[in-house]
């Protein structure tokens, strides 16, 4: 089986977090198409450039990265992709790089891998984001013939599915995307085309919030401080409301949608 990593990142510290694992990720994937913002520091460019084993692309459209990620790992021979969002995926391999690497690899099993938090996992999370998302993931369990945890950031995908959440899913640069509502949408349209889903929970997926601009992945000590702090702010709550509503809507949109075959 022939892998390529497909991930959306916005620099928040990362980059030399990522170079310490790069070694890593370069035994386990063929490729590694990496979608940035606009506004992400041209250095980060540069040095991703340098990287023989990675392809970035810019969006114009920063809402859309995750799809042109997909679209760019298609572009190798790879039989799987593997979406990631690339904050949790740094954080994955630096704590639990034997669980990630074994995942990773087991891919094949499913046309649709969805890479779920296991209990220790979500215990990281702040509340806000653990009973609003736990909402959104029930509230969509009938369409996908049972619960699965939406939004901790990473799938497996066949080459097979990649392409048809392609066909089902356009890209349009010009209008303003739902990122997070891929979240639904994309296991949503799946489902109804008859691919296989499959639900693999894991340890390495904790909050990976608390590790931004620092030289390596909080401790769970740190992460404790930093959930409460986020919890006593009302704006967060609101916030995480108003994404778990999207992921919804986005999932429910998916399910009356007229399906391509490509």
């Amino acid at each position: 089986m022939e892998l390529a990593l497909a991930a959306a990142w916005h620099p928040r510290g990362e980059l030399q977090r990522f170079l310490k694992i790069y070694p890593q990720l370069e035994q386990v994937y063929s490729g590694m198409a990496i979608s940035l913002p606009p506004d992400a520091d041209p250095k980060t460019f540069e040095r991703l450039d340098e990287l023989s084993n990675v392809s970035r692309v810019i969006t114009r459209n920063w809402s859309w990265g995750r799809h042109i990620a997909v679209r760019r790992a298609l572009g190798t021979a790879a039989d799987y992709v593997q979406y990631a969002d690339f904050d949790r995926l740094v954080r994955w391999v630096e704590t639990q790089p034997d669980e990630w690497r074994q995942m990773a690899l087991s891919l094949q099993s499913a046309d649709c891998t969805i890479f779920g938090r296991s209990e220790r996992a979500w215990e990281s999370h702040p509340q806000a984001l653990r009973q609003t998302e736990r909402i959104a993931n029930l509230a969509l369990a009938g369409l996908l013939g049972g619960v699965y945890d939406l939004s901790a950031g990473s799938k497996g995908l066949s080459r097979r599915a990649a392409e048809f959440i392609l066909a089902n899913s356009p890209v349009a640069e010009d209008q303003a995307g739902r990122a997070l509502g891929t979240d639904a949408e994309w296991p949503v349209l799946l489902r109804r085309g008859g691919f296989v889903l499959k639900s693999l929970l894991v340890d390495g997926l904790g909050w990976e919030s608390a590790d931004r601009y620092r030289a390596e992945a909080a401790s769970p000590a740190e992460q404790r401080l930093a959930a409460q702090a986020y919890d006593a702010d009302p704006k967060n709550w609101e916030g995480r409301v108003q994404v778990a509503l999207e992921i919804v809507e986005a999932g429910l949109a998916a399910a009356e949608r007229l399906l391509f075959y490509p």
